[in-house]
């Protein structure tokens, strides 16, 4: 009953196209796994696997994701877990739409992080210009809480992205993640010198965990 509910606001609403309905997180998670899927409306509570878990098995491959619940207790995980929007059972037409709303601003989101075209340039958006930076003219990039800074010879830009998802769409072989905080490009590497790379003059700090991929990745003598 409360998919039926939620199949006949969805009709409702023009800019959203069915892809299927599923009794339980495991069906889902084999659609979202073979064919494309912008958004899921997830229950939490269901049979075998319960929404948080589909979410976190997901992982990449997660569209964005709705919760929908008949308690409120489940809104913590659901801000840890960064979906879109939760909603409370019964859902009304109007809440769904702010919620869809949510989707789209989320995505065009997206579309304003870093892309990556050919592997040899990127698009940054500044103060609302899609400016095209060579991949060669980075020198490293680094966190900032919501932000991360990408630095060139000239100057940084300021991308409201997570370090993660940068560093998926960056040209992997000229790029290192080298500290949580940091990637930098591995030929714009001056020295290194007790765990501390310099590029450019700046110093950047290499953690334990990465110094052995690091080595690897160097062109050593």
């Amino acid at each position: 009953m409360a998919r039926m509910a939620m199949k006949k606001l969805t009709e409702q609403v023009r800019e959203l196209s069915l892809v299927a309905e599923c009794e339980n997180a495991m069906e889902a998670y084999n659609i979202v796994s073979k064919q494309p899927v912008d958004l899921l409306l997830l229950d939490i509570e269901m049979p075998g696997m319960s929404g948080l878990e589909l979410t976190k098995n997901l992982g990449r491959k997660s569209p964005f994701i709705i919760f929908t619940t008949a308690k409120t207790n489940y809104a913590v995980d659901a801000f840890e877990l960064k979906v879109v929007d939760y909603l409370v059972k019964p859902v009304e037409l109007p809440r769904l739409i702010k919620a869809i709303d949510r989707v789209r601003e989320a995505m065009e989101s997206d579309k304003e992080q870093v892309e990556v075209k050919d592997k040899e340039f990127v698009f940054i958006r500044d103060s609302g210009i899609l400016k095209k930076i060579n991949s060669d003219d980075i020198l490293y990039l680094e966190a900032m809480g919501d932000y991360v800074k990408v630095f060139t010879p000239q100057k940084f830009h300021i991308v409201h992205a997570t370090l993660k998802s940068i560093e998926e769409k960056l040209p992997s072989p000229k790029f290192m993640r080298v500290h949580r905080s940091y990637i930098v490009a591995l030929n714009k590497i001056d020295y290194i010198e007790e765990g501390v790379i310099s590029i450019n003059g700046t110093a950047i700090p290499v953690a334990d965990a990465y110094r052995t991929g690091l080595n690897s990745r160097l062109n050593l003598l």
